[in-house]
């Protein structure tokens, strides 16, 4: 019996051998002694598509008649009329529409971008329902935010390489205006470039070692430079000449300028500016004040102190080697408050209004935003759009690879955890123009993008091959350019991160880089001491 058992078995197998043998699907090849045995799986390949689209027409017939009820919010959760029952399939411009309407924009629509639990409606409102997860059972809130009402046109090329300098471009910024530009170089001099003819206008000789910080006035009509000599110098750009005698006072190089925003100004012009130096002190001058031009000074820093921000609210921002950020009082000096929380020393600081102090009065196009009034309250008009009713935020990056948003007026705690994800040192931080978002540059090799409100991560620009030293914004927020250490710049598409352009031509590390106010000319310098300009 037990043999008669095993003869059946085998019997079996050997019909089911011949079974699979016999398979239309199996292909066999002889070489020599060997056979190779292939299956062709085309046939499971069609019935995995097949069953594909059967899912997909399910799907399709579920959501045919799918309705989506949703309440429209602003950045601050105030509702903006009643639930609206949409369909799933409805896209941002249709929403857009819906929200013009309800917000009585008819006359002149005002641009949105709309999030769904922070992810934003790109194509269909159904698509980031089901990556968000979010139930619509209920209503589901989308929250709206007001885009720049231009927009920026992307650059595609280099419209110019201007020689003139000797050493490495270590600054440039164009002015207020985006109409005049300005570098500073290694060679020790300072210089004023004609944009439209692409020449050299004036060249500015006084330093005796590297100019290492620049910034122009916000009324547009003084710069101001620093160098490793120790010394500030204040320059005419309508004559390339001196303005004054040399500020002197700093025992070590100056680091960092920042000048007083014009509306905080009580002079109808700028006047005033903070100079941070290696020797662990803040001064405040006043160029245009007879005699002795040093307002005060601030030394409550134990290291050098690395960056200054002049803030909006009658506070200056200092950070240092120490590790520490300091806020002070600048009516009287006093140190208000003092930041903690990094583990390295501070290299950068940033305020969300940062943008907006830099242009002014100035818009978009050059021009002076508001006809009515004087300089100054134009330029606290617009300071006051961007705020909000909030204070200022200030973002700080560190040595110690991580970021941190305050409320430097109000709070020394952080605004959230430390923000981290850079594997290398933080060397450059900035705010959108909105202040929406918040970018930093790292040794890594990589651009970072934050919420500016919450510090939420949002994304990675990953593309360059070397550090990166600097990053600008396009004037509406939408495309940022990067310069690195691997000679190229690159052009980026925030919403999604996307490199659109990549722009080589630099001989050597590009340290700088400045998108002007006017949204028409990048300009970039560095280790092969050309100027170069890139447009549409």
């Amino acid at each position: 019996q037990n043999q008669n058992t095993k003869l059946r078995s085998a019997g079996t197998a050997m019909a089911d051998a011949h079974h699979r043998w016999d398979d239309p699907r199996m292909r066999t090849t002889t070489a020599g002694m060997y056979t190779r045995v292939e299956i062709d799986s085309a046939p499971a390949m069609k019935r995995r598509r097949a069953e594909d689209q059967a899912a997909a027409e399910a799907r399709e017939a579920r959501n045919k008649d799918r309705k989506i009820l949703v309440q429209f919010k602003d950045e601050k959760g105030a509702t903006t009329g009643p639930p609206l029952e949409l369909p799933h399939d409805v896209t941002p411009k249709q929403l857009l529409t819906l929200l013009n309407k309800l917000l009585k924009n008819d006359d002149e629509a005002t641009p949105y971008t709309f999030f769904v639990n922070e992810h934003e409606v790109v194509k269909e409102l159904s698509m980031v329902v089901d990556t968000a997860g979010v139930s619509t059972e209920g209503v589901l809130p989308v929250v709206y935010q007001p885009q720049a009402v231009f927009k920026v046109r992307p650059i595609s090329q280099c419209s110019g390489t201007i020689p003139g300098h000797a050493d490495n471009i270590v600054e440039l910024y164009f002015s207020p205006d985006g109409k005049r530009l300005a570098t500073g170089s290694g060679d020790c001099t300072v210089r004023f470039w004609d944009i439209w003819t692409q020449t050299p206008k004036f060249t500015c000789k006084g330093h005796t070692h590297w100019v290492q910080c620049i910034a122009w006035a916000p009324d547009g009509n003084t710069l101001v430079s620093g160098g490793r000599d120790n010394e500030i110098r204040v320059w005419d750009p309508t004559t390339g000449q001196q303005r004054g005698k040399t500020l002197t006072g700093h025992r070590q190089w100056i680091s960092w300028i920042s000048w007083e925003p014009l509306h905080a100004s009580k002079t109808p012009d700028s006047r005033r500016f903070a100079s941070a130096s290696q020797d662990a002190t803040v001064k405040i001058w006043d160029y245009k004040s007879p005699g002795n031009r040093h307002v005060m000074s601030f030394g409550g820093h134990s290291k050098g102190v690395t960056c200054v921000k002049w803030g909006g609210e009658g506070l200056v921002y200092t950070a240092g080697k120490d590790r520490e950020i300091h806020v002070w009082r600048v009516v009287d000096g006093t140190l208000c408050r003092t930041l903690r929380g990094h583990a390295h020393w501070v290299n950068n600081l940033a305020l969300n209004t940062d943008y907006v102090m830099r242009t002014g009065p100035y818009n978009e196009r050059g021009e002076v935003a508001f006809k009515d009034g004087d300089l100054r309250e134009v330029a606290r008009r617009r300071y006051e759009e961007v705020k909000g009713d909030g204070c200022e935020r200030l973002a700080s990056g560190s040595e110690d690879n991580t970021l941190y948003l305050w409320h430097g007026a109000t709070d020394k705690k952080p605004i959230a955890p430390r923000l981290t994800g850079h594997q290398k040192g933080v060397i450059y931080v900035s705010f959108s123009p909105d202040g929406r978002t918040l970018a930093s540059s790292s040794f890594d090799k990589s651009v970072k993008l934050w919420n500016g409100s919450t510090g939420a991560f949002e994304g990675t620009c990953r593309g360059h091959v070397g550090k990166v030293y600097r990053h600008t914004w396009a004037p509406d927020g939408r495309l940022l350019v990067s310069a690195s250490e691997d000679s190229t710049m690159k052009l980026w598409r925030i919403r999604d991160q996307h490199l659109l352009v990549d722009l080589p031509g630099h001989a050597g590390s590009v340290f700088a880089c400045d998108w002007a106010p006017n949204g028409a000319t990048v300009a970039s310098g560095g280790a092969d001491k050309q100027l170069k300009l890139w447009r549409q």
